[in-house]
């Protein structure tokens, strides 16, 4: 078992949430967690095919960052951990499942399956099979932003951009070139390292000279954060703050976000390298029951209310499911529409 990280603690005095932001949130998580494991059960049911990437245990990042953004005008750029991350911006379930199955209806009309989401209509950029590919796109989505409002007079062009990936990807040149170039020019975007501590099947301090990712930051001048990727409450309030910074001009931030994976690294991975002590560490810090006791604490919902919620998101996965099974194929006449900016 590798050795643990001191956890930075949040000073939950000094931070307070409305019960509807609460819900907002517990709703996000709830989708989040429910979503992949109906993913696991189809999967295993010859449902899906190709490689399958899950997000149990990480929900508090998706939802702690995406509800901090503007839904549908902000931009959000993924991994081939993507799905949640994609429910999180707005696209509906039901859209995701189907891509999931490969079929028309799905948000990439079946042509990306589960590592390659996308949706203009609510501003994610798209999931990438090969890590670090998605960090220089969500950098020049924050450069767009950013000429348009100062070179082109555009005073609506505010986006922040969140550009999401993992540890084993800030060993890459990618992360290194865009913190430079988002420094320099003070690019509005989030850099938030998703840290679960191993790359496929590598412990993230075997490959890297320097494991506390958010120092990184300070070689380029700009903020680097720490924080524990498994409490919510923590994460949403170090996103608004990098948000508001990134929205006032005042450049990118780097958010190190530590967490950890419930499953494997793929629904194909035996998850034979983790040690059952580790995983029963993390396995007792799961972010929604911390969230939940949370909200029950400070009256801010009751415990029915949490199951009213749970009831309905399951509902909602369960129709998502019966749309996807029920969509069409995509048209083989149409292998070669989607290619070319033309639709």
């Amino acid at each position: 078992m590798v050795q643990e990280r001191t956890v930075p603690s949040l000073l939950s005095a000094i931070v307070t949430i409305t019960k509807e932001e609460g819900m907002v949130l517990y709703e996000d998580m709830i989708l989040g967690r429910f979503f992949e494991d109906k993913c696991a059960e189809m999967y295993y049911r010859g449902k899906m095919f190709g490689f399958v990437h899950l997000y149990n245990g990480q929900e508090a990042i998706s939802s702690g960052v995406i509800k901090a953004m503007r839904p549908g005008e902000d931009y959000v750029c993924s991994t081939y951990r993507d799905h949640v991350h994609a429910l999180s911006a707005g696209v509906p379930a039901r859209n995701v499942m189907a891509e999931l199955f490969g079929k028309a209806t799905g948000c990439s009309k079946g042509r990306g399956g589960s590592m390659h989401l996308f949706s203009a209509e609510h501003r994610l950029l798209g999931g990438f099979a090969f890590i670090g590919e998605g960090i220089p796109v969500a950098t020049g989505a924050a450069f767009q932003s950013k000429y348009r409002r100062e070179v082109l007079g555009d005073e609506t062009a505010d986006q922040v951009t969140a550009a999401f990936f993992g540890d084993g990807t800030t060993n890459n040149g990618q992360f290194f070139e865009c913190l430079n170039m988002a420094a320099l020019w003070k690019l509005p975007i989030l850099f938030v390292v998703e840290n679960n501590k191993w790359a496929i099947g590598m412990a993230h301090e075997r490959s890297t000279s320097q494991p506390e990712i958010y120092k990184k930051a300070s070689v380029f001048g700009l903020p680097g954060v720490e924080v524990d990727g498994m409490d919510i409450m923590a994460v949403h309030t170090v996103a608004q703050e990098a948000v508001a910074r990134a929205r006032a001009g005042e450049g990118p931030t780097l958010i190190e976000c530590l967490t950890y994976r419930f499953r494997g690294h793929s629904l194909a991975d035996p998850d034979e390298l983790r040690s059952k002590e580790e995983k029963e560490l993390w396995f007792a810090r799961d972010p929604i029951k911390k969230f939940s006791a949370y909200l029950i604490e400070q009256n801010l919902a009751t415990h029915d209310e949490l199951k009213a919620i749970e009831k309905k998101i399951q509902a909602e996965v369960e129709q998502a499911v019966e749309y996807a099974l029920e969509s069409p194929e995509p048209n083989p006449a149409e292998l070669y529409r989607y290619i070319f900016a033309e639709d």
